[in-house]
C-alpha cells in the first residue's frame, strides 16, 4: 500500500483535532475577555449585546458541544440578562400600569432563567453526576453537593446556576411545584458560599441574604448578618447589596425609614467600583423604581419617607 494513502487518514484526524482545539481556544478566550462586560457604563447598550452574547454562546456550544466555558458563559449570560435587563423591563411596565406588558416580560426572565438552569445542570453534571438522585430530598442534595464540590473553583457554577433556580422561583411564586423545588437553588448557592465567599464581589452572600429575608416571618436575623457582612467586605461599593437589603430585609420588616436609607445610599453613589460599573447601573435603576410610591405601598405596605430637606444655603 502507498504511503500517502495510509497516512490520509491520520492527516484527517488531525486536521479535525486542530480545528477543535481551535474553537475551544476561541471559547475559553471568550470567557476570559467576558468580564470587561461588568465594566460597561451604558445600560441600552449593554442590554443589546447581552442578548447577541447568549447567542453566541449558543453558537459556541453547537461548535463545541459539552464545553465547558460554553455551558459556563451560557449559565451565567441568561441568568444575568434576566435579571439586568428583562426584569428591568417587567418592573418599569408593572410600574406604569401595563399588565400586559410586565406579563410579557416575566414570562421572557423565567425562560432564561429555564434556560440557564438547563445549562448550570450540564455544567454542575459533568464534574458529578447524581443530582437526579440526590434532589429528592434536602438532605440527600446537601450531601450531594459537599460530596460533589470540593474546590473553591466550583463556586462560579454553583452561584450561577443557583442563583437562576432561586429566580426564577422568585418570579414563579404561584407555582407550588417550583416553590417546593427551591431547596435545590438555595442548596446550590450555599454549597458556593461555603467553597468562595468572596466570588463576584460577594453575590452569593446577597442571594442568601435575599432568601432569608424572602418574607415577615422567615429567617430575618440570618439575612441581616449576611448583608452587613457584604457590606463590610465590598466597602459598600457593589451596590446590589444595599438595593437587595433594602427591597427584600427592610421590606420584609416593614422599616420604611431603613428602606428609604439604603436606597437613597444607591442613587447617591458616583461609579464607586468602575470593575462592578453595569451591576451597579442595574442597582441604582431599580432603586429608583423601588423608591416610588406603588413598590413601597404595594411590594412593602410601607408609606414613603419624605425626601430629607435640602441643607440651608451659607453665604
Amino acid at each position: 500500500m502507498r504511503p500517502h494513502v495510509v497516512l490520509l487518514p491520520v492527516l484527517l484526524s488531525a486536521s479535525g483535532c486542530i480545528k477543535q482545539m481551535l474553537i475551544d481556544g476561541q471559547i475559553e478566550g471568550t470567557r476570559q475577555g467576558s468580564v470587561a462586560f461588568d465594566r460597561f457604563g451604558d445600560f441600552e447598550a449593554g442590554e443589546m449585546a447581552a442578548a447577541s452574547a447568549v447567542l453566541q454562546f449558543e453558537g459556541m456550544l453547537e461548535l463545541s458541544p459539552g464545553n465547558e466555558d460554553a455551558l459556563f458563559l451560557l449559565t451565567k449570560g441568561y441568568t444575568g440578562f434576566a435579571y439586568a435587563f428583562i426584569e428591568d423591563r417587567m418592573e418599569t411596565a408593572d410600574d406604569a400600569g401595563d399588565r400586559a406588558g410586565a406579563e410579557y416580560h416575566r414570562k421572557r426572565a423565567k425562560t432564561a432563567y429555564q434556560h440557564a438552569i438547563r445549562y448550570g445542570l450540564q455544567l454542575l453534571g459533568q464534574e458529578a453526576d447524581g443530582f437526579e438522585e440526590a434532589k429528592k430530598t434536602p438532605e440527600t442534595l446537601k450531601a450531594w453537593v459537599t460530596r460533589s464540590f470540593t474546590d473553591p473553583e466550583d463556586a462560579a457554577d454553583l452561584f450561577w446556576t443557583g442563583y437562576a433556580w432561586v429566580s426564577h422561583a422568585n418570579l414563579s411564586r404561584d407555582d407550588a411545584e417550583v416553590i417546593a423545588n427551591l431547596y435545590i437553588g438555595v442548596a446550590l448557592v450555599e454549597r458556593s458560599v461555603e467553597l468562595d465567599p468572596t466570588y463576584n464581589a460577594h453575590s452569593a452572600e446577597i442571594v442568601l441574604g435575599a432568601y432569608h429575608a424572602r418574607t415577615a416571618t422567615a429567617e430575618l436575623d440570618q439575612a441581616q448578618v449576611l448583608f452587613d457582612k457584604v457590606l463590610a467586605a465590598t466597602g459598600r461599593k457593589f451596590l446590589l447589596a444595599q438595593t437587595l437589603y433594602a427591597t427584600s430585609y427592610f421590606c420584609a420588616k416593614s422599616d420604611p425609614a431603613g428602606y428609604d436609607k439604603l436606597l437613597r445610599e444607591v442613587l447617591a453613589a458616583e461609579d464607586p467600583d468602575p470593575t462592578q460599573r453595569l451591576s451597579n447601573m442595574v442597582a441604582q435603576r431599580r432603586a429608583a423604581r423601588w423608591l416610588g410610591e406603588k413598590r413601597m405601598f404595594d411590594a412593602c405596605s410601607m408609606d414613603p419617607v419624605a425626601p430629607p430637606e435640602p441643607a440651608p444655603a451659607t453665604n
